[in-house]
């Protein structure tokens, strides 16, 4: 990576139901944790992930809000000046779904218009419970330029992919309003890095 290349800081912000699983999502892509006791979010908790794509080093700065009905106010605090939002719902709970709906229409009212969208269909090891239409949820993810991922935070599949592709679609964006950014790499130009640097090593002496 050169040592020329540009920062690029995105807000991210989580949406959705309380107990659908933002919280065991996030960890889980954060810091590779899972729990099934996880503690209810109180208003909001703040992560951050540094990633590599194509050379250009990218800082996820994550949101994950409450999704609890007496939090929903405090809902366009965060979301109002997001680049990206993640919207997630359980699959084994249709009314989550249908609550994505409605988050989705405040974005589309109070958010920026270019947010780019994700929705994450959780709770993939209980699929077989599932109570809402996976191809349906992919139609409507399609009308509103979403992409929809099939999740898992119990086992961590999809959660990466869920990321990438939420950084990929930043930067792509950012590549069209900034001269000079170096074009995005296939998958395999992504590198993901610890959150704290590590330091270069001390110029060897001349011989």
């Amino acid at each position: 990576m050169s040592s020329r290349a540009r920062n690029l800081t995105f807000k991210l912000v989580l949406l959705g139901d309380g107990r659908v699983g933002k919280t065991s999502l996030v960890l889980r892509y954060v810091n590779n944790v899972f729990s099934e006791k996880q503690e209810t979010t109180v208003q909001a908790s703040y992560l951050t992930k540094r990633l590599v794509i194509g050379g250009v080093p990218i800082t996820l700065s994550i949101w994950d809000t409450a999704g609890q009905e007496r939090f929903h106010a405090l809902g366009p605090i965060y979301y109002r000046d997001a680049d990206a939002a993640l919207l997630v719902y359980d699959i084994t709970d249709s009314d989550t779904f249908l609550r994505v709906r409605k988050w989705v229409k405040e974005l589309q009212q109070m958010a920026s218009k270019d947010i780019v969208m994700v929705i994450a269909a959780n709770k993939s090891d209980l699929i077989r419970s599932k109570k809402y239409d996976i191809q349906e949820a992919e139609s409507y993810a399609t009308t509103i330029g979403a992409k929809l991922f099939l999740t898992s935070a119990k086992f961590g599949t999809g959660i990466n992919d869920v990321f990438l592709d939420i950084a990929a679609r930043l930067l792509q964006k950012k590549k069209s309003s900034f001269q000079g950014l170096s074009p995005a790499l296939p998958r395999k130009g992504i590198i993901v890095v610890d959150d704290e640097p590590e330091r270069e090593p001390p110029p060897k002496c001349c011989s």
